[in-house]
């Protein structure tokens, strides 16, 4: 008897039909019944609501214990859509204050599932937040006439001054983009936008908890499921303490009204910050509440971009703020020391004429710092990089990492979002910039100066003054001193100690002693406070120079070290000066002497920007 090859593989197919299709029930099954959470999220709308409990988001406190950021008590309109009956519509707008149409808006914003990712007929859904005392009180009396609408308890943060806006940031509502890169959002959720706000969010935020309540059939509340049992209850974000003194974060932001530009203020000894000053600034009281959007909006459109942390992220030429690290790498290398002289002939070197002003000539290093000579480090710049024996690429390279270690050209790691890198050209962008490796230390002399390609941000220079305060190290600036359980990133307690000998820092130090004495930061020269310093002024090829000062003070044990950047100002002496000198006055002192008053309420009112300059921009 022959075997039917056709009939045994007729087989074998329907038993692989069978086998396809049963996986494929299986698989069905699965979804609905576990992988599907509609049919479950149906069940349990019918019987209970699980009401998220929001927990109270830390407190900010400054470094003198004075209280920043608080939290107020708000409320937000919820309700389970399937739960719905009918209602009133005019009722309810009429309680919470808006109109028809506007009550239709948001009832068709929150079906959307493009504006309101996970959407859910099944689940509570946000309608409106931010309801005021008065709105919350008139609602809860009539909530009865509104089936499946309940009130969902928040807070809102509030603060004790209108200064430090870039520091501390605000809060928003998530976007889909939050909610998928983080489980711990649902839609409707707040979460840190800008600031501390946004690098603090998990630290700040806390846990949510849960509360089930048991519902009849008709969808009304009847309690507590078994009594609360399984309620599950928040836990509050930790608090922070800021290293800023809000007294001296608003004596800079007065410092700085009517001007753009910034101040940066460092203690020496931790990397604590203890003003980070952008200018123009912003209320920060302004972006919380109803009115939240419209004023994200017009801070947007504002043409000087309030929202810009210029203390961090914007990019400057340093200007002769910068010759104190050109200093250091030139003794380091033995390319000068202390006696070595240059000739400055109005700035003269090698037939390029860089300018300068009249001083003594020639000059050595500390009178070179003290009078701001640029001859004489472009002189420094160009023996280093034309040594014999070696390339002005490979000199360049070396000199490129000494100012790495200084912390430029590289993100210092502050503990705020935004934070821009500054720029140090290294052998590579010269040589593709002059095609070829056919350049030399005449190419790019202007670096040696601050100029040129060199930008670096105000964080990054007065970074620097601490650096020389502490005579050859620094701790990364950071601006939250500790969280409430005493904690501390460990990276701030890192010390980095750039690769240049201690005696070197003294030699800079006295030199920028000098110059508050009796060179170019005369102006800062403070009765019983020795002050360091060294001016700027930045060429700017789109209008006036900038006006730039790092310092510090005491010249001895030092307890602040500074970067005042003011645009479009002239000379360092005419801004970057005084605003500095009255910063660390005020820090050191606390109060200003009465004769102080009268310089500080002139530079309060000066100002360096109208109305006519926003069209510029």
């Amino acid at each position: 008897m022959r075997k039917d090859y056709n009939l045994e593989k007729r087989k074998y197919v329907i038993a692989s039909l069978v086998c396809v299709i049963t996986i494929i029930y299986i698989i069905r099954l699965f979804n609905l019944q576990i992988g599907d959470s509609t049919y479950k999220d149906s069940a349990e709308s019918n019987a209970f609501l699980r009401k998220i409990i929001y927990p109270a988001r830390g407190l900010v406190y400054d470094r003198n214990d004075n209280l920043v950021i608080f939290n107020q008590p708000a409320y937000d309109v919820m309700l389970v859509p399937r739960d719905v009956g009918q209602f009133d519509t005019l009722s309810l707008c009429s309680i919470l204050g808006i109109t028809r149409d506007r009550f239709d808006l948001l009832w068709e914003d929150m079906k959307d599932s493009r504006k309101n990712p996970g959407y859910s007929a099944y689940t509570p859904q946000k309608l409106m937040s931010h309801l005021t005392q008065e709105e919350y009180g008139r609602l809860q009396e009539k909530l009865y006439l509104f089936p499946g609408f309940f009130i969902q308890k928040r807070t809102v943060r509030q603060y004790t001054y209108h200064a430090g806006a870039n520091v501390l940031g605000n809060i928003r509502e998530v976007s889909a983009e939050d909610v998928e890169k983080d489980r711990y959002y649902r839609s409707g959720d707040y979460t840190g936008d800008l600031g501390i706000e946004k690098s603090y969010e998990k630290v700040l935020r806390g846990v949510k908890g849960m509360e089930i309540m048991m519902k009849d059939a008709n969808g009304t509340i009847q309690g507590k499921y078994e009594n609360g049992v399984h309620d599950v209850a928040p836990v509050a974000g930790k608090n922070l303490k800021l290293s800023l003194d809000m007294e001296l974060q608003e004596f800079g932001e007065s410092l700085m009204s009517g001007k753009t530009g910034a101040i940066v203020a460092i203690e020496p000894a931790t990397g604590e910050i203890l003003a980070l000053v952008t200018s123009p600034n912003y209320d920060p009281s302004l972006l919380i509440g109803k009115d939240r959007g419209k004023n994200y909006a017009k801070l947007v459109r504002n043409p000087f971009k309030p929202l810009y942390d210029r203390s961090i992220q914007a990019r400057y030429p340093p200007g002769s703020t910068f010759k104190p690290t050109q200093g250091l790498i030139f003794l380091q290398e033995g390319v000068v020391t202390t006696g070595t002289a240059y000739p400055c002939h109005r700035g003269y070197v090698n037939g390029i004429r860089v300018g300068c002003h009249g001083h003594a000539s020639p000059i050595t290093l500390k009178p070179a710092l003290e009078t701001s000579c640029n001859a004489y480090f472009c002189w420094g710049l160009k023996n280093m990089l034309d040594k014999r024996g070696t390339t002005a690429a490979a000199q360049l390279t070396k000199w490129k990492n000494y100012l790495v270690e200084m912390g430029y050209g590289y993100k210092l790691g502050i503990d705020l979002p935004h934070e821009s890198r500054g720029f140090i050209p290294n052998a590579e962008y010269y040589s593709e910039s002059f095609r070829g490796n056919n350049w030399s230390a005449n190419s790019v002399i202007s670096i040696s100066i601050g100029q040129g390609e060199v930008l670096a941000t105000p964080l990054q220079i007065a970074n620097l003054g601490a650096t020389i305060a502490n005579r050859g190290f620094f701790y990364t600036p950071h601006v939250v001193k500790e969280i409430s359980d005493s904690t501390i990133d460990k990276r701030f307690k890192v010390r980095h100690q750039p690769k240049i000998r201690r005696e070197y820092y003294e030699v800079v130090a006295e030199g920028m002693r000098m110059a508050v004495l009796g060179g170019t930061c005369k102006g800062a020269n403070l009765p019983d406070i020795e002050v360091c310093g060294k001016t700027g002024t930045a060429q700017n090829p789109h209008g006036r120079d900038h006006s730039v000062f790092m310092g510090f003070a005491p010249y001895h044990n030092p307890k602040i070290a500074i970067c005042v950047y003011v645009e479009n100002a002239g000379f360092g002496a005419t801004y970057g000066v005084p605003i500095g000198a009255l910063m660390i006055e005020k820090y050191l002192r606390r109060e200003l002497p009465e004769g102080r008053k009268a310089a500080a309420n002139s530079m309060i009112h000066s100002k360096t920007i109208s109305s006519s300059d926003a069209k510029k921009h």
